[in-house]
């Protein structure tokens, strides 16, 4: 009998052994390093490696060609603060309530509009729990260099949201001049005249090295392309006289291979640690690019609108072991499933009553699907440039439909055979559109957004 009782108690001790084990984050020694790059402001067709032959990013373009790059990936928003919102905590900007970038203005309000766009934060709430919070949490020391514009007091910076370390992170939307010194609260000066990008990689750089024998969480959130138009002379000699199709400016080429070189530094860094083997790197930008500095076709118009140009970006993925090197994929992603895959990643789960926005990517980079058929977006407000309409959009499939909040209109668009977004399908295919339009109401409802009122 005792040794029966024996042998029950060994059974009890290793199925509870085994039922921990899977409750608790991954061990230190199985957690990737993760390195997250977004630029600022940042088009589609702002890389070599998506097309464009004028510009120069040969380090972009090498960790694409060992990793996966997503050709139908979108911002959250089309603009900056509810994109990094979104990425930080995993949740849509509707349902965080931050949908404008930074403070909603009366100087981007039309005279003559129709409606008034809802009131949204402009500051990221304590109440909400961010990436860096949870890897923290599971054991990864955390560091942000570059543009945070989630709120302009100090008790919302990086630093009070799960970062160790926060160099650059601030309330400010753009840099007031890329050249030391910049004048940017969270970055003291150093040495007249150096590049922002060059400093970031620099102070990037420093933390790999102090850290690298621990789990590491590093944001470097370039504030580059983002206007000013400034960047070495050195690149910008490269661009002069190539203006025309995928370049207006030669100052935003040099900004773009500027932003490029200071990568590539952090990369090689990477690989001089021995490192690069375990670390996850993921490279995106917050929104598509302005309209004013880059050339975003074939897709319609860019930062501020909910077509295309406003909301598709770049995405490359890069994780060793995992992602298989030089592969496209087309499935449409957003901002919110890299915060599923970095956390999914790290082996961080989330409490039962917790959930995401996002998806993690892992499936597909085993050849699998994502579960869900449809992504959404919101900007209910009038842009910096008030040229757009406040609206809400679906994507489902080969279809984008486009609800307008001023007239409750919709229009539709088959993006698999119409990119550029120039034929509204709307009257022609009034069930689809009517369908889509339902779905997206619903979710509005879901997430409780905040809808322009009639004036």
């Amino acid at each position: 009998m005792n040794e029966t009782r024996t042998i029950r108690l060994w059974v009890g001790l290793l199925l509870a052994s085994c039922l921990n084990a899977c409750l608790i984050p991954t061990t230190t020694a199985e957690q990737p390093h993760i390195l997250f790059i977004m630029a600022d402001d940042l088009g589609w067709k702002d890389l070599h490696c998506q097309g464009n032959e004028v510009l120069r990013t040969p380090n972009i373009d090498a960790l694409a060609e060992s990793g996966v790059r997503f050709d139908n990936a979108y911002a959250a928003s089309t603009v900056c603060s509810p994109t990094r919102a979104a990425l930080m905590t995993g949740l849509a900007p509707a349902r965080l309530h931050i949908t404008q970038h930074g403070a909603d203005s009366k100087s981007f309000w039309p005279e003559d509009r129709l409606i008034q766009p809802p009131s949204t934060k402009h500051e990221l709430p304590h109440g909400t729990t961010t990436m860096a919070e949870r890897l923290k949490a599971a054991g990864y020391t955390t560091g942000f260099f570059g543009k945070w514009h989630l709120g302009s007091d100090k008790k919302y910076w990086p630093t009070e949201h799960g970062f160790d370390v926060n160099v650059g992170g601030c309330g400010l939307g753009g840099p007031p001049t890329y050249f030391d010194p910049y004048r940017i609260p969270a970055l003291p000066p150093r040495k007249e005249g150096e590049y922002l990008s060059d400093r970031l990689a620099d102070e990037t750089i420093d933390f790999l090295r102090r850290e690298k024998d621990q789990p590491m969480f590093v944001c470097l959130w370039t504030y580059n392309p983002h206007y000013p138009f400034e960047a070495p002379e050195d690149l910008i000699e490269h661009y002069k006289g190539k203006e025309g199709p995928g370049l207006k400016n030669p100052i935003y080429g040099g900004q773009i291979e500027a932003t490029d070189r200071a990568i590539g530094r952090v990369l090689r860094e990477l690989d001089s640690l021995g490192i690069s083997d375990e670390t996850l790197v993921v490279f995106t930008s917050d929104n598509g690019g302005w309209s004013g500095a880059t050339d975003n076709r074939p897709l319609r118009k860019g930062k501020g609108y909910l077509f295309e140009g406003g909301l598709r970006v770049p995405l490359i993925v890069r994780w060793p072991g995992v992602t298989e090197a030089a592969t496209v994929n087309e499935t449409p992603v957003i901002s919110m499933d890299l915060t599923a895959t970095v956390l999914d990643a790290a082996g961080v789960g989330l409490a039962g009553d917790e959930s995401l926005d996002g998806e993690t990517l892992q499936p597909l980079f085993s050849g699998g699907n994502l579960q869900r058929d449809a992504l959404y977006f919101h900007y209910p407000h009038f842009a910096f440039h008030k040229d757009n309409r406040p609206g809400s959009v679906i994507r489902s499939g080969q279809y984008k439909l486009i609800l307008r909040h001023d007239d409750d209109s919709v229009e539709l668009y088959d993006l698999k055979n119409d990119l550029s977004e120039r034929n509204d399908l709307a009257a022609d295919k009034p069930e689809m559109a009517q369908k889509l339009k339902g779905r997206l109401t619903e979710w509005l409802e879901e997430t409780g957004a905040g809808i322009p009122a009639k004036r």
